[in-house]
């Protein structure tokens, strides 16, 4: 029976969490900005700024330096949408160069099926026919409007969460450690339950900062390296594809060979030239192994003390569960999981999983 209901339980967590994604993913992304920015407050706060005016005036700058990245960057970002109708000629073109003259592997696993199938019902064999052209109603056309109305909504929702992530994010600063102080409050009248849940929050606090700290280093970092070399090497527009590097780098283990995969395409779309996709990929997989692997592995054991199977493990859980938004809150959220673990009783087996 508690087996039972340890199976239901579980499952029913699990579908609460992918069925309040639209609600849980903003919301912990908020609280982890929120850790990230509060030191910046609280040192404005140390130097008589008064934590209203200093959480307006980090909200702000943050924002004002997006929009100026942005504008630095979006001619880049315009080339790149311009070429696009250009980049799918070449592809399919490339498509056609390599399939002329020989059959596709889907048509010659049909063809051998349609043989065993007419072989074991006795009927004879028939030669294999040529491939007939399906036209749809409207002619084969793509409906651009279904195009254009999916990535609008797909905007207005991305832009949408992103306010609410921003608003979230300064009232969290603009409470400072109420929320905190309320916590240790409803720990109970106990002492020891007290102090229990200040040391939890502590090292949640240090160790959320240590982590987005890290991925702030080490993907700025990134980004500079690759900006540099793709332009060395000479590849276009190499500053919006170095800040695509930066925001896939978030993810951790997929995030540089999604990297390698967007810039090969990209420099072979560019120049149709296999030794330009070698170096770019060659650079490109040199940069993500020096920062990804070293630096970024060597910051985060020092932070979060987890052995790399339990996060990798994490990642693939998180990533099934939320997509790319788990991808990039998977360790975050395991990084809490181990710590609160650590000081609860009961949950000694799970730290003893995620630990080093």
């Amino acid at each position: 029976m508690r087996l039972a209901q340890t199976i239901l339980a579980t499952v029913a967590f699990l579908y609460a969490l992918q069925w309040g994604r639209g609600f849980l993913v903003p919301l912990l992304l908020g609280i982890l900005l929120a850790y990230t920015l509060n030191p910046l407050v609280a040192w404005l706060e140390r130097v008589r700024v008064r934590r209203a005016l200093g959480t307006t005036l980090v909200t702000f700058a943050i924002l004002v330096g997006g929009a100026v990245t942005a504008e630095k960057v979006h001619v880049e970002f315009s080339n790149i949408i311009e070429e696009l109708p250009d980049a799918g000629r070449k592809f399919s073109r490339l498509v056609a160069s390599t399939t002329t003259g020989k059959d596709s592997t889907l048509k010659r696993i049909q063809d051998v099926a349609t043989q065993i199938e007419q072989a074991t019902s006795g009927k004879p064999a028939t030669p294999p026919r040529k491939a007939v052209a399906v036209v749809t109603q409207d002619g084969g056309h793509i409906k651009v409007i279904d195009w254009v109305w999916a990535g609008s909504r797909g905007l207005l929702s991305f832009l949408s969460q992103a306010t609410m992530v921003v608003f979230l994010v300064f009232f969290l600063l603009l409470s400072g450690d109420t929320f905190k102080r309320k916590l240790v409050k409803l720990a109970g009248p106990s002492l020891t339950r007290k102090k229990v849940t200040l040391q939890i929050l502590d090292e949640i606090n240090s160790s959320i900062q240590g982590y987005m700290f890290m991925l702030l280093v080490t993907n700025v970092l990134l980004a500079l390296l690759m900006w540099l070399a793709l332009h060395f090497i000479g590849l276009e527009n190499a500053g919006a594809w170095a800040i695509v590097a930066g925001l896939l780098h978030l993810m951790p283990y997929f995030g540089p060979l999604l990297i390698v995969c967007a810039l090969s395409v990209a420099s072979y779309l560019q120049t149709e030239s296999l030794q330009m996709v070698a170096l770019v990929a060659l650079a490109s997989i040199a940069i993500a192994t020096l920062v990804g692997t070293v630096i970024a592995t060597w910051m985060t054991g020092r932070i979060a003390r987890m052995n790399a199977a339990a996060v990798f493990v994490s990642l693939l859980f998180w990533g099934w569960l939320w997509g790319v938004w788990g991808l990039l809150l998977g360790v975050p959220v395991v990084v809490i999981v181990k710590v609160v673990a650590e000081k609860v009783e009961g949950m000694e087996v799970v730290a003893e999983l995620l630990g080093e």
